[in-house]
């Protein structure tokens, strides 16, 4: 089941990106900044919410924002497309519940066999030093 964000959700923020464009990267709006307000999304549920706001790390502000800046492409579009694959990434991530691990303990045949396997172990190692003269 994945969750798609609505467009509605997003906000957007166009500025001049340095890099590759010659005289073009000094014109032209190509960077993106997208904002998404995950606290106040009425599309995730609360513990997807609380997972994305643990994956967002760094890019999350205090209000609860994700930031993604997408400065990759050379257009537009594809820089807005970037980042809202990019966000889609992160929910779908987020989607997911972890599967716990219920700890178990070894058997005892199972520590039987370790035992027996280092103390053959031991055996062979100890046989490799040098030989001695019992006369």
């Amino acid at each position: 089941m994945t969750t798609v964000i609505p467009e509605d959700e997003l906000a957007f923020h166009f500025y001049r990106a340095g890099g590759p464009g010659g005289q073009n990267v000094n014109k032209v709006a190509t960077a993106v900044q997208m904002r998404f307000d995950v606290r106040n999304s009425p599309s995730l549920t609360e513990p997807v919410k609380t997972r994305l706001m643990k994956l967002a790390g760094s890019r999350l502000t205090q209000e609860g924002v994700i930031l993604i800046n997408a400065v990759r492409f050379r257009t537009q579009e594809r820089n807005r497309a970037d980042a809202m694959a990019r966000l889609q990434e992160m929910v779908d991530a987020a989607s997911v519940r972890p599967v716990f691990r219920v700890p178990t303990r070894p058997t005892k045949a199972s520590k039987e066999r370790r035992l027996k396997a280092k103390t053959s172990r031991g055996a062979i190692k100890s046989g490799r030093g040098r030989p001695r003269h019992d006369d």
